[in-house]
């Protein structure tokens, strides 16, 4: 089994972009090398903007890289929601976007010969046997007003019975890594390994790394969580992880694209690879650094699959993290209300493929002087507090109880020596709490606990092996590096005789 995606396994090498060295000029700096970035600074130098792109590590290699790479307007049962809270105009808006996102890859795929697995198939949202259906009948009156190619399914294909399904007609599914990559490779000034530390506005922006710094007219933070605290995004966007495994089984995968509607989450598709239609299987989300023995959820997932199709083998399993804001619907557009300089995109709530091409297209808009008709909606200054108050209080309640009670719970007394093999704790050492990683060679590596985004306490992640913070979803590697932001510094190293 390999541990990582598909998608970064068997994606195109490429060759690595030079890192930021010195001080360069443009009239747009997009940050993030992701699906939000890559197709904004392809649609800014398409218009004839000098674009800079930064990547903190390899573009296309992040949370984009880690997706199931679905290609849908359908988002589970969301138009029923999102009306219910922003009105039809809402809802029509919400997927006006995503349809369009999704044609826009679709001709771009066509236009520029991209090679990359992209095909069409239905897509089905269902609830599992014993719930209401007419949580699916509404769901889909709500997607017809929006305009949307949805229906009530007969069958699913499936292996096992539903109570009901809501079914999107041509929808797609790709090879993400494939598709970024090509349109990646015609940008002309992209830096990877120079990670943005902070923006300064004055008469104009900086952006700056170790590296050198970038100056421009306006900023795209495309970090997907953005990693600057102005934003105020911290209290509005909560995190999670989700898992996913793909197998290779006896017989053909479901002829679709399917998600449960209701819980446990369980994501499915087919994926294609050296001849073979393999099967994709997904889900068991939680809270970045609350959701127990992570290896666990590896193999809940595993389960699933063998209970319903004969699983020869398990061959990749990775997993990856993405934000919801409190209203669903996600944050594009300015980071502050004051400004017009940065913009940002983040809650793609696990829809980043659509949700984030759509988010291009509304930041393209913008920064070329246009009027979008999806802007209002996605406004990330937006004020909806008959949509968001009750799970912003909720999901803030959760962030004060890790701060606090993690604290508490995880005091840190064991001794470090004690750690085996590939584990990690927050242990005792040299009169400190710490947070300790044995490695597999039986060396030891202490950090600091303390998470630098906001000073919430780390938990360890099994499956893994890394640092992750349950308050705002920041992760890093056992030695303290910065995997995953909102943190952009790393935490601090403690020596270990």
């Amino acid at each position: 089994m390999k541990r990582t995606s598909v998608w970064v396994d068997t994606g195109p090498r490429h060759d690595e972009r030079p890192r930021l060295d010195g001080d360069v000029e443009a009239d747009v700096v997009v940050i993030g090398g992701g699906i939000v970035g890559i197709t904004t600074a392809v649609l800014l130098q398409d218009a004839g903007v000098r674009t800079v792109l930064l990547e903190a590590n390899r573009v296309a290699c992040g949370v984009s890289g880690f997706t199931t790479a679905k290609v849908s307007s359908q988002h589970g049962f969301v138009y029923d929601r999102v009306r219910s809270r922003f009105g039809r105009e809402g809802a029509r808006a919400y997927g006006a976007a995503n349809q369009a996102a999704l044609e826009w890859m679709a001709a771009r795929v066509e236009h520029d010969g991209i090679e990359c697995d992209w095909r069409r198939r239905p897509s089905y949202a269902y609830l599992s046997e014993g719930s209401d259906p007419g949580k699916a009948e509404r769901e889909v009156a709500a997607a017809v007003e929006a305009g949307l190619p949805a229906s009530l399914a007969e069958t699913t294909g499936l292996p096992y019975p539903v109570a009901a399904a809501v079914r999107f007609e041509e929808q797609a599914e790709f090879h993400v890594r494939k598709y970024l990559l090509a349109l990646a490779a015609g940008l002309t000034e992209v830096y990877e390994r120079s990670h943005a530390v902070d923006v300064d506005v004055d008469e104009h922006c900086a952006v700056k790394t170790p590296g050198g710094r970038v100056t421009a007219d306006r900023v795209v933070v495309a970090t997907h969580y953005p990693f600057l605290d102005r934003a105020l995004a911290f209290p509005r966007v909560h995190p999670q992880r989700s898992y996913a495994l793909l197998c290779s089984i006896s017989g053909a995968p479901p002829p679709g694209m399917y998600i449960s509607a209701d819980s446990p989450t369980r994501s499915i598709r087919a994926v294609p690879v050296g001849g073979e239609e393999r099967l994709l299987v997904g889900g068991e989300g939680h809270r970045p650094g609350a959701g127990g023995d992570t290896e666990e959820r590896y193999g809940a997932l595993e389960r699933f699959a063998r209970e319903h199709w004969d699983v020869r083998s398990v061959d990749y399993r990775w997993s990856s993290q993405d934000n919801t804001t409190v209203d669903t619907v996600p944050y594009v557009g300015r980071l502050t209300p004051r400004t017009d300089r940065m913009l940002m995109a983040t809650g793609f709530a696990k829809w980043g493929m659509t949700g984030g091409t759509a988010a291009a297209l509304v930041l393209s808009e913008q920064l070329l002087g246009r009027e979008s008709p999806w802007a209002s909606l996605f406004d990330p200054n937006r004020f909806k507090p008959r949509a968001a108050a009750a799970r912003f209080v909720e999901e803030n309640v959760k962030v004060g109880l890790h701060f606090v009670g993690d604290r508490l719970t995880k005091r840190g007394t064991r001794p470090i020596e004690e750690l085996e093999p590939g584990e990690g704790d927050i242990v005792r050492h040299a009169g400190e709490k710490v947070a300790g990683h044995r490695r597999d060679d039986g060396t030891l590596v202490a950090v600091s606990p303390i998470c630098t985004h906001l000073g919430c306490q780390v938990n360890w992640n099994t499956a893994e092996r890394s640092w992750d913070c349950p308050c705002h979803g920041s992760r890093f590697s056992p030695e303290g590096d910065v995997l995953q932001g909102p943190a952009v510094h790393r935490l601090e190293h403690k020596p270990v005789a």
